[in-house]
Formats: C-alpha cells, sequence, structure tokens
C-alpha cells in the first residue's frame, strides 16, 4: 500500500506521457507538411506536362494543324486533340502511374488561330497524413496555347515586257547598246516580220555583243521566284501564282497569260523562263503605244475573284505583285495626266487604276525597276525627262502599305522580287 501511495504522489513522469500527448499531431503537422510538397513538386511536373501538351497538338507539323488548314470553317480539331491527350500521358511523372488521373484535351480553330487547352486532375497519394485520415490530395490545372496559320495567297504576277524593258538592264549595257548603235539607242527592239526574227534588230545584236537586257533579268528572277515560294510556304497549296505579261506581241497587245493560277510552283517556274520582250513588227510601230498600265491593270482586276483574309484554302488573300519601270505609253486621247503628242500619252503610272484593285481588298505589291536617264535619245529628253522625278513616287502610291520596293540598275532584280515577297507574306494581315 505504501508503494502504491508513493507512485501516485510521484511527478516524474508527467513529460514523458505530454510528450507522447502532443507527438501525434506534431509529427502529423510535419509529414503534411513532406506530403504537401510532394504534391506540389507532382503538379509543376503535371503542369510541365499539360504545357507541352497544347504545344505538341497545334505544333507546326502537326497532323492537328494538316488537318486545321483544310477546314473551310471553324470548329473542332478532334485529331489535334487527342494527339495532344497521348502526349499529356506519355509525359506524365512515374509517380502517378498508379494513380488515378483525368485528362480533358480540345482542340479548336477559330479564324487563322488553333487554340488548345488542357486540362487535368490528379489524386496524389499521401504517405504521412494518412494517420490523419488524410490518404490524398486533389492537384489540377489548366494549359492552354495559340498557333497561327500562315495565310493562304493567290499571287497574281503582272510583268511589263513592252519595248521599253528591252532597255539594257544595267548601265554597262546601256553603254554597250548605245556604243554599238548608229543612232545610239539603248533599247534592243525585238523586230519580227511573219513571225521571224530580223536578224538586224537590235533584240539579236544585243545578244550578239552580250548585252544583258531588263526583261530578261526579270524573267530569271521570276523563275528563281519560285524557289523562294517552295522554301517558304508552311504547307502544300499554300500560295497559288499566276502569271501575266503585257503581251507576245504589239500587233496583238493584250493581258497574255504565261501560266494560269495554279499551286504547281514548279510549273510556273519553268513558264517563266521563257517569258520574253514583246515584239514589234518594224521600229517605231503604232507610235511605240504598246505600254497601257490602265489597260492591263483593268484587265488583271477582272481576272481576280472575290478576296478573302487568307485564315483558310477557300478564303484567299489576293495579291498583284507588279513588275514594271513605271512609264505608260499608249493611246490615251481622255485623261491622260501629261502633255498628248496626237493620242499619245506618256506619262507616270495613272494610280487609280492601283486604287480600283486596293478598293476591293486586293493588296498591291510593286517592284519598280528604276527608269533608265537616257541622255543621249532626243525622244527620251523631250518627252521622259520632264517627269522623270515623278515616275517611282506614282509607283509607290500605287502599292498597298509597305509592299513597294525600287530596284536601281546595279542592284539585283532577283534579289530585290524574294524581298518584296518575303514582305507581302510576313506582314499582318486585316482580318474582320
Amino acid at each position: 500500500m505504501r508503494w502504491f501511495s508513493a507512485f501516485a504522489r510521484s511527478k516524474s513522469g508527467n513529460f514523458g506521457m505530454l510528450a507522447a500527448l502532443v507527438s501525434v499531431p506534431f509529427f502529423g503537422a510535419a509529414g503534411a507538411a513532406i506530403d504537401f510538397s510532394q504534391a506540389v513538386f507532382i503538379r509543376s511536373q503535371l503542369f510541365d506536362a499539360a504545357d507541352a501538351a497544347a504545344l505538341a497538338a497545334i505544333t507546326e507539323k502537326s497532323q492537328g494543324v494538316a488537318e486545321a488548314v483544310k477546314m473551310g470553317a471553324d470548329g473542332e480539331v478532334k485529331i489535334a486533340a487527342e494527339d495532344g491527350r497521348l502526349f499529356f500521358l506519355a509525359q506524365r511523372p512515374n509517380a502517378l502511374t498508379d494513380v488515378t488521373l483525368s485528362v480533358d484535351m480540345s482542340v479548336f480553330k477559330k479564324g487563322s488561330n488553333l487554340n488548345s487547352r488542357v486540362d487535368f486532375t490528379a489524386e496524389i497519394p499521401t504517405t504521412f497524413m494518412r494517420i490523419l485520415g488524410k490518404n490524398s490530395i486533389t492537384v489540377s490545372g489548366t494549359a492552354t496555347a495559340t498557333y497561327q496559320t500562315d495565310s493562304f495567297i493567290d499571287f497574281f504576277m503582272l510583268l511589263d515586257n513592252t519595248p521599253s524593258m528591252g532597255v539594257g538592264a544595267t548601265p554597262a549595257d546601256v553603254t554597250k547598246l548605245v556604243n554599238a548603235t548608229s543612232d545610239k539607242c539603248a533599247f534592243a527592239c525585238h523586230i519580227v516580220n511573219n513571225g521571224v526574227s530580223d536578224k538586224n534588230s537590235y533584240y539579236n545584236l544585243a545578244r550578239k555583243i552580250g548585252a544583258t537586257i531588263r526583261i530578261d533579268v526579270v524573267a530569271k528572277a521570276t523563275a528563281a521566284l519560285m524557289d523562294e515560294a517552295v522554301s517558304t510556304q508552311k504547307y502544300s497549296g499554300q500560295f497559288r501564282i499566276a502569271a501575266y505579261t503585257f503581251g507576245e506581241a504589239a500587233t496583238d497587245v493584250k493581258l497574255y497569260t504565261v501560266s494560269k493560277l495554279t499551286a504547281d510552283l514548279s510549273a510556273i517556274k519553268k513558264a517563266a523562263e521563257n517569258i520574253k520582250l514583246m515584239s514589234i513588227p518594224y521600229q517605231g510601230y503604232d507610235n511605240d503605244q504598246q505600254t497601257s498600265f490602265d489597260d492591263a491593270l483593268t484587265k488583271i482586276n477582272a481576272e481576280i475573284d472575290q478576296p478573302g483574309d487568307g485564315t483558310t484554302m477557300t478564303n484567299r488573300e489576293k495579291i498583284v505583285f507588279f513588275v514594271a519601270d513605271g512609264v505608260g505609253d499608249s493611246n490615251k486621247p481622255k485623261g491622260c495626266t501629261k502633255k498628248l503628242t496626237g493620242n499619245r500619252c506618256q506619262e507616270p503610272i495613272d494610280v487609280k487604276y492601283c486604287k480600283a484593285l486596293k478598293d476591293r481588298g486586293i493588296r498591291v505589291a510593286v517592284l519598280y525597276t528604276t527608269y533608265l536617264p537616257l541622255p543621249t535619245n532626243d525622244w527620251y529628253n523631250s518627252w521622259i525627262k520632264p517627269f522623270q522625278s515623278e515616275i517611282g513616287g506614282k509607283m509607290k502610291e500605287c502599292a498597298s502599305d509597305d509592299l513597294y520596293f525600287e530596284v536601281s540598275p546595279t542592284e539585283g532584280i532577283e534579289a530585290a522580287m524574294k524581298a518584296l515577297f518575303i514582305k507581302v507574306v510576313k506582314s499582318p494581315r486585316v482580318t474582320s
């Protein structure tokens, strides 16, 4: 009895008892911190997987993008959503292999944008919190991504091949022609009689003395541009191209189709290589009135159907890619902006015909091949020199905003055409 009485009065074990009672919540809190840290870490990994999946579903070379560009209207892109879901599951952390994981993946096309969204929920099993009755921690999150498809564009190449484009391509070529001709002529006019090239025409003389004329350079540059288009387009059929000149012969001046609108860019390249200077039956034929920009721009306008915003294959942007030296020479008794010689009108380009295109929503890209001063030529001094300073400005006014490029005789037309093409492709498009 004395022993039990002494034990009852003893206080030496109180700390141990209190420590035992307090240790349960203390270790529970510490374990909860560890479990929560693990959950945060796994959630971070899931977000990384979700971000990657959102991007993978709409990456440039994905099946989803390929499918979306074929769609004629907005809507869900199911194949992209499934690809993204499988990608997410493949990227999930190893720690979640045997736990419940819910993934909802969606991809929608709206205009030129593809929008992907990944929503995930996972139950992260606990270790220490089980002593508090908590067997798992729920984590969730959302990741989104947007891909903007490149424009679908139809290009209508309008290439000036009239006799003035028979001028020497560079100052050195001009000098060659001037020195080789009795009348100091810098133009290699192509005289053709009854379908046979006159061996004495300056066109053949230019070939003989190795002088390059401007239309040859334009033809070569146009052909080379097709290679640029092939390497630039992101998907098959993104670009379609047609090519036109002002006519094969002065006796039949009209908008001449070098190649109809096609996505076969190799065919356009082959056709462009054969572009030639417009032929004339004799020097001074029809008072040299073969360059009607008014007529060419009006007729190419009629060739172009309603332009779109470029978001789908069936809703394409329309671009007139206009290459010329900027001087009109045509029978135009009314409306000529400069003085007439009879009914002959020699003037800088009349920009109201460019405006008619732009008012329809057609963009106009202008490559101005600088009109060369010809101080030894009496005709130039009398009729062109007075408005020489206006030519470039009018060509720039013809162009849509930021789609103008001037290439001088000492610069490369091929490089200039490629630079203008890239400007067209990369410039922001207007959407409704």
